[in-house]
């Protein structure tokens, strides 16, 4: 298994590695704004984690098998739901938090009531590419400290070729268009995803990680900042 020694991830981010996502660029975003940060494939790790990040990168059936090997999804389980440490999903790691998927057979989480459609090509009327790639403005229709700025709007990479729905409209707590309005980041308690890559999108999505540091309270260093 991949990652620190448990003791090593008290007071730490782990980012999941159960073999799908941009692993490294979303620890190193995360180390350099201060904040500690591992990338573990652990369970052990997680139950000292004061908060995680699901990543994900590919089809939804693979990333869900893949997440459903060994004890990863149980302990998931056990500080997510159990504890009500904060998670946040994202991209594909935003869309296995739903309960099904257009693109695949599997069952999803289930952790946000919502599920992931392709985008409706009726609507984008040929007029748009798909999958969705580049720079897309994500405007905030609920107050939440995930998306705190000062700023009405913010721009981040996207990458995908499906999207949240969520069944709750008060799940949506920011919004982005590519040929109509879709859920880009939703929140359930302390379950949080976005449909973007901060990773990839440079003091847009540093702000969105420092703003999930502060819901974790996960120490944040000043001489890193």
């Amino acid at each position: 298994m991949s990652g620190q020694q448990p003791e090593e991830s008290s007071r730490a981010i782990v980012v999941v590695d159960y073999g799908v996502g941009n692993l490294a660029s979303i620890a190193n975003m995360l180390r350099k704004i201060g904040a500690t940060a591992i990338i573990s494939s652990d369970p052990a790790a997680l139950a000292s984690a004061v908060g995680i990040i699901l990543p994900g990168v590919g089809a939804f059936d693979h990333a869900m098998r893949k997440l459903r090997e060994g004890e990863l999804l149980p302990a998931l389980e056990r500080r997510v739901l159990g504890d009500g440490i904060s998670l946040l999903g994202l991209c594909l790691g935003a869309q296995l938090l739903s309960k099904s998927s257009a693109e695949g057979k599997e069952s999803g989480l289930g952790w946000i009531d919502a599920v992931t459609t392709r985008f409706d090509s009726s609507k984008v009327n040929g007029r748009l590419a798909i999958p969705h790639m580049g720079w897309s403005n994500v405007t905030s229709v609920r107050a939440h400290e995930l998306l705190a700025s000062d700023e009405a709007e913010s721009r981040f990479y996207f990458a995908h070729s499906y999207h949240l729905s969520c069944n709750d409209p008060e799940l949506v707590i920011g919004s982005a268009h590519y040929g109509y309005e879709f859920a880009a980041a939703v929140a359930s308690h302390n379950v949080l995803g976005v449909q973007f890559h901060p990773e990839k999108s440079h003091t847009y999505g540093m702000r969105l990680l420092q703003n999930f540091c502060n819901l974790t309270r996960v120490p944040i260093s000043a001489t890193q900042r």
